[in-house]
């Protein structure tokens, strides 16, 4: 799905992504993990579009798609969601959700003028989509709700439920774990890994809660000082001495990552 090859990221003379290479294979929810600064959110920023690389190529399938904008990766079905939400905080959940698609045909004055009813027909359509998404999400009591009332691992439920309003052929979730507490991040694990097995979702995604990512990813990926460090299950990579290594300091090799 997504080659990350030979990836350098430089911000003056920090190489916040220094030669990183790897593979996210379709269908699989991959794990990305590594110390604060290993330059996993500078990657993902890459692949998304945010920052242009310094050097190095990314592909969707056998596409080049080194430096597209995030709108152009959008349309791709390339996705992103953030450590803080960006929800719209004056819109209802609802209406956050049927702010995706793009194309609508209310965003043409004419036809709000001249064809009210084929924006009437989109309007229905997409609200029947955002109402099914919410239905999958078990949210329909903060469905009325003003997206900026709503609790952080909500917040995170809903940038969740954006994806599903669109085509995703990847979404990268940056600690979708953050400041979220353990019956709502169940909850958001139980929604990716659903997506995953029945609408054969491609995920992606940085945690430092090994617990949550042991549960949802296979394979993981450690990242440090830029690079990639090790590649397996989750207990190999857990065990990877370099792994121990970045994580817990040289001399504490024998200690073992939580």
């Amino acid at each position: 799905m997504i080659v990350v090859d030979n990836l350098h990221k430089h911000f003056g003379g920090v190489r916040a992504v220094n030669g990183a290479s790897l593979r996210i294979a379709p269908g699989s929810i991959t794990g990305l993990i590594g110390p604060n600064g290993a330059g996993k959110t500078t990657l993902f920023n890459v692949i998304a579009g945010l920052y242009a690389p310094t050097s190095g190529r990314v592909l969707l399938g056998d596409e080049d798609i080194t430096g597209l904008q995030p709108h152009q990766l959008f349309h791709k079905g390339v996705l992103r969601t953030f450590q803080l939400a960006h929800e719209f905080a004056t819109l209802t959940v609802r209406e956050n959700l049927m702010m995706v698609p793009p194309h609508q045909a209310g965003e043409s004055l004419l036809n709000t003028w001249f064809r009210p009813h084929l924006v009437r027909a989109g309007e229905a359509e997409i609200r029947a989509k955002a109402d099914d998404v919410i239905q999958f999400l078990e949210i329909e009591h903060v469905a009325d709700e003003f997206a900026g009332n709503l609790s952080g691992g909500q917040k995170k439920l809903l940038e969740l439920g954006r994806t599903m309003m669109v085509d995703a052929k990847i979404v990268f979730l940056d600690e979708v774990g953050a400041g979220v507490n353990r019956t709502l991040l169940r909850k958001i694990g139980d929604a990716i890994l659903k997506l995953n097995r029945e609408r054969n979702y491609t995920f992606c995604l940085i945690e430092h809660d090994m617990e949550f990512v042991a549960r949802l990813c296979d394979p993981v990926i450690c990242m440090a000082e830029g690079t990639v460090l090790a590649e397996g299950s989750v207990d190999d990579v857990k065990n990877d001495e370099h792994v121990i290594e970045a994580y817990l300091g040289t001399g504490l090799k024998h200690k073992r990552v939580p």
